[in-house]
């Protein structure tokens, strides 16, 4: 059996791609969608995430990425907690409003409510999971926020929705 040609690898360490390649590696890559809610005191804040993942079920765990250039950093970074809102298959709607910057985000048509701990919970999710704040972690031009998860409530009826190639689906 004839080896197939390999691309060419950059030397360990070596930072032998730009971000648009790297981006693009990425938009082929499937991810759940979910927007972070938090208030420091200021009023609710949030933003679409795709970068949510598990981290550890003993404790259980999550953690995410958040520019910091967000508008919504400098009060997550306050916060004593948020809220991990997983999005349903019926809120793209939702995720885009979130990730539009310049806007009230929790506005109408946003539904929303306020846990009995103050962290604001979006309506018509698949699940949520409120969250306690550890340090975040400097990584690049993001910080990334592991959260010990305090309480959680789902919707198992609830399809996800999706991201991928910058567009929401629906699992069939």
């Amino acid at each position: 059996m004839t080896p197939r040609p390999r691309p060419s690898q950059p030397a360990p360490g070596s930072a032998n791609i730009d971000g648009e390649l790297f981006r693009t590696v990425f938009r082929g890559h499937p991810a759940g969608v979910a927007i972070i809610t938090a208030d420091a005191g200021a009023g609710p804040v949030g933003f679409t995430a795709t970068s949510l993942s598990s981290l550890s079920a003993e404790p259980p765990m999550v953690v995410f990425a958040i520019s910091a250039s967000a508008s919504a950093w400098p009060h997550l970074r306050t916060a004593g907690t948020f809220v991990v809102n997983l999005l349903s298959s019926a809120q793209a709607d939702v995720a885009r409003r979130f990730a539009r910057s310049g806007i009230d985000r929790f506005a109408a048509p946003t539904r929303w409510s306020t846990l009995a701990t103050g962290e604001p919970l979006l309506e018509g999710g698949r699940a949520w999971l409120r969250c306690a704040a550890r340090p975040p972690i400097e990584a690049g031009d993001h910080y990334l926020v592991v959260g010990l998860v305090l309480d959680a409530g789902t919707d198992p009826g609830a399809a996800p929705l999706i991201y991928h190639d910058r567009e929401f689906h629906v699992l069939p």
